[in-house]
């Protein structure tokens, strides 16, 4: 009975924590948008910026937290029914956090750029347009692409588990699966360049962040069901 009551307080226990990260993972998502680098004079207003670039690089970081905290705390719990796909989903959260700390160095070097174009003026301006143009294109593939794959084949895979061990409703999970689906989606199309960063990428990642909002909602305040 003991055995049974400690094993229910760690699933809702690892439940709570998993949402809390859930909704950290979106916020912080949200406040690291550098929109001074995604504009066209990013060069000259960057460095005029700093406290913005500084501030959304930040945030990014602090989403690693989320990206990784996320399959490694419902390991213990998901582990239980399949040992792989639990496994594979901390092995992607896992990279997803190396490959955003990428993107955070890569917003960095963008910094600097900005800081020598402004003390070089117009000498070699060619040559910083064209380094800013790969830095840009670089972040651009590892935070749309590289990091989105990453992640979302973790959340892919922990909501195959929510489905096969029912521990959250199956409507909630099988939005999950195609969620996931349509980012992967996404973030394929942005890397050939059949889309860009525009309504339709946004579009096809609205699902799985609404998803990933009323999961975090949902594991808060019911925690896990099914066989824990």
């Amino acid at each position: 009975m003991d055995g049974l009551r400690k094993r229910a307080n760690s699933g809702r226990r690892s439940a709570v924590i998993t949402g809390v990260l859930f909704i950290a993972g979106l916020v912080t998502g949200l406040f690291s948008v550098v929109p001074v680098i995604d504009g066209a004079d990013y060069l000259v207003k960057a460095t005029t910026d700093e406290s913005q670039v500084l501030l959304g690089a930040f945030f990014q970081l602090l989403m690693v937290i989320s990206y990784v905290g996320i399959p490694i705390t419902m390991y213990p719990v998901l582990s239980k029914h399949n040992k792989g796909l639990a496994l594979g989903s901390v092995a992607f959260g896992i990279i997803a956090g190396v490959f955003i700390i990428i993107g955070v160095i890569l917003l960095l070097l963008l910094l600097a750029l900005s800081d020598e174009f402004a003390i070089a003026g117009t000498l070699n301006g060619s040559y910083f347009h064209t380094v800013g143009a790969l830095l840009r294109e670089g972040r651009d593939l590892v935070n749309h692409v590289a990091t989105t794959l990453a992640f979302v084949l973790a959340m892919f895979m922990m909501n195959c588990l929510f489905y096969q061990a029912k521990s959250v409703p199956r409507w909630l999970s099988v939005s999950g699966l195609i969620g996931s689906a349509l980012s992967l989606l996404a973030s394929l199309l942005f890397m050939m360049r059949f889309i860009g960063l525009d309504a339709a990428y946004m579009m096809l990642n609205i699902p799985i962040a609404v998803q990933q909002l009323v999961l975090a909602i949902w594991l808060i305040m019911k925690g896990l069901t099914g066989r824990e």
